[in-house]
């Protein structure tokens, strides 16, 4: 990414003398990205409005013009910088235009706008495409806890964007420098964390259970990214059984599926968090995949630790699904059908 300014070039050498040179300094190259914009319109745009020149290497943006122009753009890109630190979208500061729809700035108010989203820039987060916002009143709870605690509990149905909405709390918690790394962790129950029997190397074996993860992450960042924030273990995603005799510091860990965990694994992967870690756990009590003996880790953990500061539980519901609509229908007539089985059965449901 080097964007240059055409309207420079045309102004001659009357302003050569008089030119004005700054540097902004950039932590990483997913703030380059995010702060250029697609195919670096923003700069380009930026560039040819001020009659600066515009450049980037070693990761420093130099600005290069008249002093008037280069302090206009010098303060427009500081302030969109300083927007992306604090985890919001940086289009209203400079040449391109915000997104419609963009909420008011009052988390006090947990009612949807017309566009589904819940308002509150401080859970806005800036992705490869539209920024993510909470659209339901439940995943604005949920944030404002993850905000709040270092361990919280997210329980609920299938669609309510438990995962997600931890995948993006987590990434912006590393572009903002609050933790070095995010560990993503799932239980392979299906295969009882035996893996053997699947055909290919380990990853290939263990990759069908942590795809959801990975294609979370590919909406804040390309392929290219992921790959390299992984070799650099930046970014760790891994099985569950995996974790055994870990301590994770400076960590974002978020445990997903925690359904299938057991109540030793359970136990486990919470003695992992380390000093300035935060866990977030998230999981469907109506979809476990273990045995029917086995009680759940999740459900047995959420009964326990309730209560203790600094852990807290959060319950999505049917209104909080943002799938397609009939996703909500299709939970919904499980949980019906479930509930006559157990009456058809007694009651007690086991």
């Amino acid at each position: 990414m080097t964007p240059a300014a055409g309207g420079a070039r045309g102004r001659g050498g009357a302003e050569g003398r008089g030119l004005m040179k700054k540097e902004i300094r950039l932590l990483n190259h997913e703030e380059a990205q995010l702060l250029f914009g697609r195919n670096d319109r923003r700069l380009r745009d930026m560039s040819e409005e001020l009659g600066i020149r515009i450049v980037m290497r070693d990761g420093t943006l130099r600005l290069t013009g008249a002093g008037e122009a280069v302090e206009k753009g010098h303060a427009i890109l500081s302030g969109m910088l300083e927007k992306i630190r604090n985890g919001a979208h940086p289009g209203g500061a400079g040449p391109e235009p915000e997104p419609a729809g963009e909420p008011a700035a009052d988390p006090g108010l947990p009612v949807p706008d017309e566009q589904g989203n819940v308002p509150g820039d401080r859970f806005t987060f800036p992705s490869m495409g539209e920024p993510v916002r909470p659209k339901s009143a439940g995943q604005l709870k949920y944030l404002e806890a993850v905000e709040r605690n270092d361990v919280v509990f997210c329980i609920g149905p299938a669609g309510t964007g438990k995962t997600y909405l931890a995948v993006a709390t987590a990434v912006s918690y590393l572009r903002r420098g609050l933790l070095r790394k995010i560990v993503m962790v799932r239980p392979a129950v299906e295969a009882g964390e035996k893996l053997g029997y699947l055909p290919g190397d380990f990853q290939a074996k263990v990759n069908p259970y942590l795809r959801p993860i990975y294609d979370a992450l590919g909406d804040f960042f390309d392929l290219r990214q992921v790959e390299r924030f992984s070799e650099k273990e930046i970014f760790e995603i891994v099985p569950l059984a995996f974790m055994r005799g870990r301590t994770l510091n400076n960590s974002f860990i978020i445990l997903d599926e925690a359904q299938n965990t057991t109540v030793a694994q359970m136990k486990m992967f919470l003695t992992r968090m380390g000093n300035r870690s935060k866990s977030v756990i998230t999981g469907d009590i109506t979809q476990t995949d273990l045995p029917p003996t086995e009680m759940s880790g999740l459900v047995h953990a959420v009964s326990m630790l309730k209560g203790i500061p600094g852990i807290e539980m959060v319950w999505m519901t049917k209104s909080d699904i943002v799938r397609h609509g009939l996703v909500g229908e299709i939970v919904e007539a499980y949980r019906r059908a479930e509930e006559a089985s157990q009456a058809d059965s007694g009651g007690d449901g086991g």
